[in-house]
């Protein structure tokens, strides 16, 4: 298969046996020789040997470990200091190395609390956000050489579930905070879904186009995915419309309590499809899955190169995700105690924050794996980054949240604003269509940035509700229910 890439003026191609391209939707077939973009030469894939003393070897020659795939073998083992630095701070590609130039920022963070906490509110907000995105970068990089040494499907769902610690490490420090943080935990929510739909893939259509005309991705990935979102985004909004609809016919209290029992009943629920969406990827069709993402490997024109990176091992692998860890709970933890001086001293609403602001932070790491992976013509990996972490944001982190408010005492309902719920509906409906033909360009992506920016500009002036257990829009009805009530004993 002939495909070429355009960058800075120069034409790579890429060639292989087959004599016409495949048709989207089908597996590629295995190639077995690529053109090197440096001298043209073509050189033999090669295949894991063993060598003269029985042992399998990899790609560089290292003795594979048991139970480690090849292309994740380091050829060391334990811990080395000097390797573990080096290999973290070039990371995974130029943009994730760029990253590791904020780590003082991160280190200014915990001066700041620790110091001067009480004098410098905004300066500590600022630097935990900014220090947050290179300690997320490594529970990134760190997930994705754990996921190296794994099979492909279990590496992608290890992967991005380690992306999601970071979520799940900020859902719970804002639920331990009291109901006051609700409304950031919901605008979080769907944000983190918003962010990943609209901002990251459309960032990885509009880098992918800019490098290849037309990209291509398989159904499987696709319409599984957008399926499911659709379906997730069904269940995470039946609450608002339940509580909406009976806002005017029930008791608030009452109303309040029927929408709480609904929220703990979808959240059981939500989790119940996380499980059979794991078992359905990992194990009943986990085959179709290895097929189509190692067929996508062979897409990368520089794989050659990423292979022959120095690793980490496994221990140093688990350490820097446990550094990266506590790192991240902390800027976390700061940043939830700043959010009250945010909203009250500095007017930043609960919208912004919760869609704009804290999702663009917290999935740093997941959205600079799947822009790298579009730039390398590897759009199902792409795919299965963003649709994977949009689908455990719905289906795992937000029931945990509820579940968790629910053993510490706090109502966290899924009753969110209206106006979430419908952009949330929408995006998923946007994105769907432009999924559907299994093709994208740099068109699609600027499109989907350009509808993620026109809802933070209204979550900038979206007003912030009265108190955290109600939302705007629910407030709203009750004031023109009372308005209406009072014009009439007036007429009375």
């Amino acid at each position: 298969m002939a495909s070429e890439r355009y960058r800075g003026g120069r034409v790579f191609a890429r060639k292989s046996g087959a004599s016409k391209p495949t048709p989207a939707g089908e597996i590629q077939p295995q190639i077995e020789a690529q053109q090197s973009p440096e001298d043209g030469a073509v050189r033999e894939k090669q295949q894991p040997q063993y060598n003269e003393k029985g042992q399998r070897i990899n790609h560089n020659g290292h003795v594979v470990t048991k139970w480690i795939h090849p292309d994740g073998e380091s050829g060391r083992s334990w811990f080395h200091p000097w390797h573990f630095f080096r290999v973290c701070f070039r990371s995974s590609c130029t943009a994730s190395k760029l990253t590791n130039f904020l780590w003082p920022f991160t280190l200014a963070a915990l001066v700041l609390h620790f110091n001067y906490e009480h004098e410098h509110h905004l300066w500590v907000f600022i630097t935990a956000f900014i220090g947050m995105v290179p300690a997320a970068n490594l529970v990134g990089f760190g997930g994705q050489e754990l996921a190296r040494k794994m099979p492909k499907v279990a590496g992608i769902i290890l992967e991005t579930t380690f992306g999601s610690i970071v979520e799940i490490i900020l859902f719970i420090v804002l639920i331990k905070g009291g109901v006051q943080n609700v409304p950031v935990i919901r605008a979080a929510i769907l944000g983190s879904i918003l962010a990943n739909l609209l901002f990251c893939l459309g960032l990885c259509f509009f880098i992918g186009g800019i490098f290849w005309p037309q990209q291509t991705f398989h159904e499987a990935i696709s319409e599984v995915g957008s399926n499911l979102m659709l379906v997730a985004a069904v269940g995470l909004v039946i609450p608002t419309i339940f509580y909406n609809s009976l806002s005017g016919r029930l008791p608030p209290e009452q109303n309040d309590s029927e929408t709480l029992r609904i929220s703990r009943a979808a959240a059981i629920i939500l989790l119940v499809a996380f499980l059979v969406y794991i078992w359905f990827q990992a194990r009943s069709h986990h085959g179709l899955y290895e097929d189509i993402l190692e067929a996508d490997e062979e897409r990368d024109h520089d794989r050659h190169k990423d292979l022959q990176k120095p690793k980490l091992t496994f221990t140093e692998a688990c350490i820097a995700v446990v550094i990266a860890l506590t790192f991240v709970s902390f800027m976390a933890v700061f940043l939830v105690q700043e959010i009250e001086f945010m909203v009250h001293e500095r007017h930043i609403s609960d919208a912004f924050m919760g869609l704009i602001l804290v999702p663009i932070v917290e999935k740093a790491s997941e959205h600079l794996t799947a822009i790298d992976e579009a730039y390398d013509n590897q759009m199902n990996f792409a795919l299965s980054h963003v649709l994977g972490a949009s689908i455990q944001t719905a289906l795992l982190n937000t029931p945990l949240v509820v579940l968790v408010g629910w053993g510490l005492g706090v109502d966290m309902s899924l009753n969110f604003e209206l106006f979430d719920a419908v952009v949330l509906i929408l995006a998923i409906i946007v994105v769907g269509n432009f999924l559907r033909d299994e093709k994208s360009d740099y068109l699609e992506g600027a499109l989907c940035v350009f509808v993620y920016i026109l809802i933070a500009v209204s979550a900038w002036y979206y007003p912030d509700p009265p108190s955290a257990t109600e939302t705007s829009s629910a407030a709203n009805n009750v004031t023109e229910i009372t308005t209406e009530a009072v014009h009439r004993l007036l007429r009375i």
